[in-house]
């Protein structure tokens, strides 16, 4: 995102005659020297005067005075959706908010040409500066009603105002107030800490999605270990994610599981994940051992979790669809679920299994579990190792050879089709895999000879 692009907009609204500031985030990013996501601007204008000065928007959020300006073609390409917030302006009208039955947004906004009651709407200290752009040299002027420097300085994540009454405004604030706790390395303020403590239960009215996508971006960001002892200190965890609440206190072997029990395994395996992943990888490491609560059995040799991949799977299976996560996503997650264990009998696997095993959809991901998995128990990188020698020694296409027979070519040779097919289509793949047949005619002597007619 332009911040020139950004102070243009706010150049032209001045020109006409009205105020104009960057606000939130992107002033709290750029105090912070971090390069913000996106630029969001307030203005004295209405939305229908931006809208007549500014032509090339969209009326995002009219009735809340929400407008975005869309960058120019040449700096987000012809392609991109001029809607996603990276790639426009959002231009909103200086309000105050009036009342908020549904705990998300306000049944009544009165438009205002004080930037004061601007702020004193908004959520957290640190997101409630205004900077002028042309006034204060090179780095502007911050107008700051609401001590958000302060705060921004000392590492303290508070509310504005009551947090109570921020919180029932938009229960959704209590998240964030944990993932920019986790994600800058602050403190939640402690009265603003005990106001979630209370009303934790309060975020079951927000919608599913709204929290999904709060809870990927504390796994996303760099600092999910963090992010999820917040959530467990605030309450919140066994709101949202009751079943990652249940793995606190479940004892592991010692003897694979120095580090602890099953939650602190958990966070330690997510503090080693690349930086950045994708969400399913993130999910996937969070879910990866949801089924071992409820399979925890001490038996006389060991603890032991017999079955707990099965029973993650579902587990995680019923995560994602209350979470509403996309088919895709859901797919790869219950895979990371399903297959972590796997690795460990790499060793013991057949050449034809190996290779199926490293063909698997998105294996990067997997092998980037099990390597996160290893660094957060036992620390035994071996597997991961030899693994990564094999990615190097085996060309691709002996991973995934073009197939030596067909089922044209076995109805050809006179099969009938049906079951069966499936059971000679494999054998004939595995001895491929493992070297044994090298082309179309031993192929089908050895479909001959193993699977007479």
């Amino acid at each position: 995102m332009s911040k020139a692009f950004a102070i243009s907009i706010i150049q032209t609204l001045r020109q006409q005659g009205f105020q104009a500031y960057l606000v939130g985030g992107c002033v709290r990013d750029l105090l912070l020297k971090r390069e913000p996501a996106d630029y969001d601007i307030a203005t004295s204008a209405t939305p229908a005067k931006v809208m007549e000065i500014l032509p090339d928007t969209y009326a995002v959020g009219a009735q809340f005075g929400v407008v975005l300006v869309p960058l120019p073609e040449e700096q987000r390409g012809s392609d991109e959706n001029v809607l996603q917030k990276s790639h426009a302006v959002e231009v909103a009208t200086f309000r105050s908010d009036l009342g908020y039955s549904d705990g998300r947004r306000p049944d009544e906004v009165r438009f205002s040409e004080d930037p004061r009651e601007d702020v004193v709407r908004r959520d957290f200290t640190i997101n409630g500066m205004l900077l002028d752009p042309f006034v204060g040299g090179t780095t502007g002027e911050v107008l700051d009603f609401v001590a958000g420097r302060e705060d921004l300085e000392a590492g303290i994540i508070r509310t504005i105002g009551d947090p109570e009454r921020r919180f029932a405004e938009d229960k959704l604030r209590m998240l964030r107030a944990v993932r920019f706790a986790a994600r800058f390395e602050y403190a939640i303020e402690a009265e603003t800490l005990a106001a979630i403590q209370r009303l934790a239960q309060g975020i079951q009215v927000v919608s599913r999605e709204r929290v999904r996508d709060e809870l990927t971006k504390m796994l996303t960001e760099g600092h999910a270990r963090r992010a999820f002892l917040l959530l467990d200190e605030s309450g919140l965890l066994r709101e949202v994610l009751p079943e990652i609440s249940l793995m606190k206190g479940v004892e592991q072997p010692s003897e694979f599981h120095p580090e602890g029990d099953v939650f602190v395994h958990t966070l330690l395996l997510l503090e080693n994940l690349p930086h950045p992943c994708s969400a399913a990888l993130a999910w996937g490491a969070l879910l990866h051992d949801v089924g071992k609560p409820a399979t925890f059995r001490a038996a006389p040799d060991r603890i032991r979790f017999d079955g707990h991949v099965g029973v993650g799977v579902k587990i995680a299976e019923e995560i994602c669809r209350r979470l509403r996560f996309s088919s895709d996503d859901t797919e790869q997650v219950l895979a990371l679920v399903d297959n972590h264990m796997r690795f460990g009998h790499v060793t013991r696997m057949k050449e034809s299994t190996l290779k199926k095993f490293l063909r698997m959809p998105g294996f990067d991901e997997h092998l980037a579990l099990h390597r996160a998995d290893s660094l957060a128990s036992h620390g035994n990188l071996s597997t991961y190792q030899l693994i990564q020698k094999k990615l190097a020694e085996i060309p691709p296409a002996e991973i995934r050879p073009a197939a030596l027979v067909t089922g044209d070519d076995l109805i050809a040779a006179g099969y009938a089709p049906g079951p069966r097919f499936r059971e000679i289509l494999e054998a004939v793949e595995d001895a491929q895999l493992e070297g044994r047949l090298l082309s179309r005619d031993q192929a089908l002597e050895f479909v001959e000879r193993e699977f007479p007619l």
